[in-house]
């Protein structure tokens, strides 16, 4: 009986061993930060969503005075930073950064809508739309509200 046991559980044993060997040498998974295409993607984005924003009368009274060169390379470290990148964020929390501005969720939707339009524009695949919004949506109590 042992040897019939064994007769069947050597290609088992073999197989499995086989497929785990497998999964171990695999590729690992890019980052997101790649997978956008690095900053000079992200930049592309970060550009084009401010400007969506600017024509945006929903929110673009809150920008009236910002300085936009540093919002965008804020922008810009902040998605590269949180998508796996090499960047580091050097600005202020988003608790502090909104401090007073007394955002709605109707006026953080808006931003969100116009940050869409602009992935839907450079044809960002739509699991990568998702995993940036994950990314990004945690922050949403940190705005809203401050």
């Amino acid at each position: 009986m042992p040897a019939r046991i064994a007769r069947f559980a050597l290609p088992f044993l073999l197989t499995f061993a086989l497929a785990a060997c497998q999964s171990m040498m695999s590729l690992p998974q890019k980052s997101l930060y790649d997978r956008l295409g690095g900053q000079p993607a992200i930049t592309a984005v970060v550009d084009d969503f401010v400007a969506n924003v600017a024509a945006d009368s929903r929110i673009n009274g809150f920008f009236a005075r910002t300085d936009i060169p540093r919002l965008k390379r804020l922008l810009v470290e902040q998605i590269c930073a949180g998508t796996g990148g090499p960047c580091t964020y050097t600005g202020r929390t988003m608790q502090a950064a909104h401090r007073g501005m007394n955002i709605t969720d109707a006026q953080f939707t808006a931003l969100v809508e116009d940050l869409q339009k602009t992935l839907v524009k450079f044809k960002v695949p739509e699991k990568e739309q998702g995993d940036l919004l994950a990314v990004l949506g945690p922050m949403k109590p940190q705005i809203v509200g401050q």
